[in-house]
């Protein structure tokens, strides 16, 4: 209901948003909005450069989660405990803003496209969440046998462990994804250049513009208030994790089941 009442005030007239007469249905539909938000360079830039950073990002991110998910969900692993224990340790403590900006500046990542991406790649949430899966769900039987015919750890990862593992690799994808995408505060921190600024980040700057220009508009001269132009760029925005959702929506599913059910 909260997002057809966005979607609802993105399609209405400046007037009857206003008025607060806008719930679940549009009154004197108009697109106007929305032809603002598509004419702003620095919009669709962003979204652009959002998408970029979000499938970077999410494909580095499962490819560490698994490199590291997989190893420790073996026996065989030697200071499995020790290892786990160390990879566990950021999910409890961070160093905060500042030591991590300090950090950035060293590595002269600061400013970068790389400082949206790299830090973050790791998730001991996700890397417990697959962990616990392998564990669960692929049996022993099949690597021994895999092993038997002479099979590198690298082929049963490729050809037997990931292509059994769709549900947890949809679900863990869809977690960065919808992570990296609503995230803006690194964007805010981090960066300076213009070029560099995602789309959540340039939302929240648009709306925070719109609210100041409008107080100098008079009622005629207001082509879009400040709350339909924010319910236009919300709808802007969401329009990528719409898109991707229905595709893992099955996969999704099943991955949040995991260990809901103990047979």
């Amino acid at each position: 209901l909260p997002f057809l009442h966005v979607a609802v005030k993105s399609i209405s007239a400046n007037t009857a948003v206003m008025s607060k007469s806008v719930y679940f249905w549009p009154k004197d539909i108009t697109f106007d909005a929305y032809k603002k938000v598509f004419a702003d360079n620095s919009m669709t830039y962003s979204m652009i450069f959002s998408v970029i950073v979000t499938v970077i990002f999410t494909a580095l991110g499962m490819l560490v989660c698994t490199c590291a998910a997989y190893p420790l969900s073996k026996k065989r692993l030697k200071g499995k405990k020790l290892l786990t224990f160390l990879l566990m340790v950021p999910m409890y403590f961070s160093a905060g803003i500042i030591p991590s900006y300090l950090l950035y500046q060293k590595l002269h990542v600061l400013d970068t496209m790389w400082v949206l991406i790299l830090p973050l790649i790791y998730s001991p949430y996700n890397m417990l969440i697959m962990k616990n899966y392998f564990q669960s769900t692929i049996p022993d039987s099949l690597e021994e046998s895999a092993f038997l015919d002479g099979a590198s750890n690298f082929q049963i990862l490729s050809k037997i462990v990931l292509p059994l593992s769709k549900p947890i690799l949809a679900t863990l994808s869809l977690f960065y994804a919808v992570g990296r995408w609503n995230s803006y505060a690194d964007n805010m921190y981090y960066t300076k250049s213009a070029n560099l600024k995602l789309i959540q980040y340039q939302l929240v700057a648009s709306a925070a513009e719109a609210q100041t220009s409008s107080l100098a508009d008079t009622g005629s001269a207001i082509q879009s208030t400040p709350e339909v132009l924010q319910a236009a760029s919300i709808m802007f925005v969401t329009i990528p994790i719409i898109i991707i959702y229905p595709f893992l929506q099955k996969y999704f599913v099943q991955g949040t089941m995991i260990g809901a059910v103990k047979g």
